[in-house]
C-alpha cells in the first residue's frame, strides 16, 4: 500500500490530523477520499461516528467536495480547465516518486524562511566581500533540479501557479528559472531518532 504524500499533505494543510491524513492517504487521492461513504470514512480512521473528531473530518471532507463543484460550475479558460484535476497529471500520467514508500516526504522552504530554518545549522557567515551577514547555502548539500523529486514539485507549484493567474488577471507569475538556489527539506523516518530533518540546495549542474 502506498501512501499518497501530495494528498496527506493537502489533507493536513485542511485541519486533518497526521493520523488520520495519513491513513485516508492511502491508496487514494482526494477524489477517492470524497467519494467514500460516512461508514467508509469512520472504518478508514477508526473513530466512531459519533466523535466529534470524526464530525470535523467529515466537515473537512464536504468542503472540499463543495468548493471543488463550485469552481468547475464557473467559466474558466481552456489551459486552467486542463489542469483543475485532484493530483495533477502526475499520478494518470507517469509515476509520482513522492507517492513511493521509500521515498521521504520533501517539501520546498520559502525563501522568506529559508535562514530561520537553516539556523541550528550555523550557515550565517560574514560576506567576504561586504562583511555582511549572509546565509551560506552553497554548503548544503545539492541536489540537481532534474532529480526526479524536484520535477514533482516543480510540477506541482507551477500548475498551482496556473490556477492563480487564471483566477486572478493581476497574479505575478513565477520568473523563469524560480526553483534554482532553493532549499528543500527532507523528512526521513528513523527507527533511532524518529524523524531525521536534512536540507538540500537545489542547483542547476555540478
Amino acid at each position: 500500500m502506498v501512501v499518497k504524500s501530495a494528498t496527506k499533505k493537502r489533507l493536513m494543510e485542511l485541519g486533518v490530523d497526521e493520523e488520520y491524513a495519513h491513513k485516508l492517504a492511502t491508496d487514494r487521492n482526494m477524489a477517492d477520499i470524497k467519494q467514500l461513504s460516512i461508514d467508509e470514512v469512520a472504518n478508514v480512521v477508526s473513530l466512531s461516528k459519533d466523535d466529534d473528531k470524526f464530525s470535523s473530518l467529515m466537515d473537512v471532507i464536504r468542503e472540499v467536495g463543495a468548493t471543488r463543484r463550485k469552481r468547475r460550475s464557473k467559466k474558466i479558460t481552456i489551459n486552467a480547465k486542463a489542469v483543475d484535476e485532484d493530483d495533477f497529471p502526475l499520478g494518470l500520467t507517469k509515476f509520482n516518486v513522492l507517492n513511493h514508500e521509500m521515498v521521504p516526504h520533501q517539501e520546498l522552504i520559502g525563501e522568506d524562511e529559508e535562514e530561520e530554518a537553516l539556523e541550528p545549522w550555523g550557515l550565517v557567515v560574514e560576506d567576504e566581500e561586504t562583511g555582511e551577514p549572509r546565509l551560506a547555502k552553497e554548503l548544503l548539500p545539492k541536489i540537481l533540479i532534474t532529480d526526479p523529486v524536484i520535477q514533482v514539485i516543480k510540477e506541482t507549484r507551477e500548475k498551482e501557479d496556473m490556477l492563480l493567474a487564471a483566477a486572478d488577471p493581476e497574479h505575478v507569475p513565477l520568473p523563469a528559472g524560480w526553483l534554482a538556489d532553493r532549499v528543500i527539506r527532507v523528512n526521513r523516518q528513523s527507527l533511532s531518532a524518529g524523524v531525521s530533518v536534512a536540507y538540500r540546495l537545489i542547483v542547476e549542474g555540478n
